[in-house]
């Protein structure tokens, strides 16, 4: 499926396959996480599997959308921090399918936010040192391809907000904008 989505700008389903396939692979490296907290709970694998189902070609359906609500179901019901993180990022996966083209921050954490959770997951993991985090979002700056970064910079930046998630996620997302992608896979110019 070809198609695009309107609002403020477009997006194509090509472009969504890129951020949902940038979110689901965050939540990859979380998701353990919550299965070792929450083994009984299948709504985070569901909400996973749904995004990579997306991001391999098929089309968007409800599918996405309802196991992204369970996933951050699941993520209030979480055990601990760090599981309703790792549970809320697999949410965040299924729902980047449905990324709206609307020119407003919040958006933003629909592509970042997981990110972001995993190096949450990372300082807490590293009895809270932040370097641990900073590692991870080094590690998810470099794995933003330039057709990610070209859709992010169609968005207003990130809002600043006052949890450490929404810190990391600012950090992400000004270094992104910076012209810090990946020195393997340069920017595109021409970015809004």
């Amino acid at each position: 499926m070809t198609g695009t989505v309107s609002g403020d700008f477009e997006l194509t389903m090509d472009e969504l396959r890129v951020v949902a396939r940038y979110v689901a692979r965050a939540a990859d490296d979380v998701l353990p996480v919550f299965e070792d907290a929450a083994p009984e709970d299948p709504r985070p694998r569901a909400a996973l599997d749904a995004a990579w189902e997306f991001v391999n070609g098929a089309r968007r359906t409800r599918l996405q959308r309802v196991t992204s609500m369970d996933a951050h179901r699941a993520a209030k019901d979480a055990p601990t921090e760090v599981s309703c993180l790792a549970a809320r990022a697999a949410g965040d996966a299924a729902s980047a399918a449905y990324l709206h083209p609307i020119a407003e921050a919040h958006q933003v954490g629909h592509i970042l936010r997981a990110a972001a959770s995993a190096a949450r997951i990372a300082e807490i993991g590293a009895g809270g040192n932040r370097e641990a985090g900073n590692r991870v979002i080094e590690q998810a700056r470099h794995r933003a391809t330039p057709a990610l970064v070209d859709v992010l910079l169609r968005f207003p930046s990130a809002p600043a907000g006052r949890s450490r998630v929404a810190q990391l996620m600012a950090a992400l997302d000004a270094s992104l904008r910076d012209g810090e992608a990946s020195p393997d896979q340069p920017r595109l110019s021409g970015g809004r």
